[in-house]
């Protein structure tokens, strides 16, 4: 997979994680552009890495809502709620 192609894949699976999670991955970058922005382009690049894409793909493939990103997922700090 050519590098365009795998950027494109990870911000689908990057705005598909966030749906099944009710995060807002859209306003951070309305609030603040440039910080949002470079936020939304980290998270991105994290998935990018991620060695379990098509496990990701076929988990939402198959669910519509979760609640807590996979323990894989290089973004799981980012969509998980803060404990207290």
């Amino acid at each position: 997979m050519g590098f365009f192609s795998r950027i494109s894949q990870s911000a689908d699976l990057v705005h598909g994680m966030a749906a099944r999670l009710g995060a807002d991955v859209t306003n951070p970058i309305l609030r603040n552009p440039d910080q949002g922005a470079l936020d939304f382009q980290a998270m991105i690049l994290r998935c990018s890495a991620c060695t379990d894409q098509v496990g990701c793909a076929n988990l939402q493939a198959r669910c519509t809502h979760l609640e807590n990103a996979p323990a894989y997922c290089l973004n799981k700090a980012e969509f998980d709620p803060p404990t207290t």
